[in-house]
């Protein structure tokens, strides 16, 4: 297991990770939804707050010690203001990436060099332990259908129950193609469930509006995702 638990941002780059196919994590679905990741828990910590719809610092230099969010943390500082629904967006894969490379370094993933057309340097990325995303997936997946006591989950828990639920991830909610998986009624359950969440008891640590506004964001990506070509 990791050192510690990992890192709102980080666990749902685990949770997103299919070992089957590893290279569909590097994705602007995956990317928005590990973004969002870092916003709610960066608001969770009392170092993002809203201003009037605007992700706003508190202050100039407070850090977290965790490279993740406190890239973004300066990131959000050196920019332009953006409400939240952008900062998902923007320039997500940055975020993305700092996540990845955390998780080789807790031995959750493996990095390995390689050469394209004998040539090239590239790395793979493959999923070194499948337990923890396992472990993740299924916590997820208790909390959204309510199989855990409301008492019993955490701010992290809520958060990343409700996240990986927008974003439609395998594993947590029905797979599209499955019953109850993908299409409009579907999506409109993800929207209520979500909604659910981040109005639980397990999100009060959460400033109001936030996690919700995050997770709208993931949702339009991943219904983005799931339009059928030329729809």
């Amino acid at each position: 297991m990791p050192r510690e638990p990992l890192s709102l941002p980080a666990g749902l780059c685990l949770l997103a990770w299919d070992p089957a196919r590893p290279g569909a994590a590097d994705t602007a679905r995956v990317h928005h939804l590990v973004r969002a990741g870092a916003l709610v828990e960066l608001a969770r910590r009392g170092l993002l707050t809203d201003d009037d719809g605007i992700a706003t610092p508190v202050d100039l230099d407070s850090e977290t010690g965790d490279p993740v969010l406190d890239g973004l943390l300066e990131l959000v500082r050196e920019s332009l203001p953006h409400g939240w629904r952008a900062w998902v967006a923007l320039h997500a894969r940055v975020t993305f990436d700092a996540a990845r490379e955390q998780l080789v370094a807790e031995g959750c993933l493996r990095a390995e060099k390689k050469r394209v057309l004998g040539v090239f340097p590239s790395v793979e990325y493959t999923l070194a332990r499948a337990d923890v995303a396992q472990a993740l997936r299924r916590r997820s997946r208790d909390v959204l259908e309510g199989a855990v006591p409301a008492g019993e989950v955490s701010e992290r828990d809520t958060a990343m129950a409700a996240l990986a639920a927008a974003a439609a991830e395998p594993g947590v909610v029905a797979a599209a193609g499955s019953p109850g998986g993908g299409g409009a009624g579907a999506r409109g359950e993800r929207t209520e469930r979500t909604g659910y969440l981040a109005a639980a008891p397990g999100a009060h640590g959460i400033p109001y509006g936030i996690l919700d506004e995050v997770c709208g964001a993931v949702r339009d990506e991943a219904a983005h995702t799931e339009a059928p070509a030329g729809g």
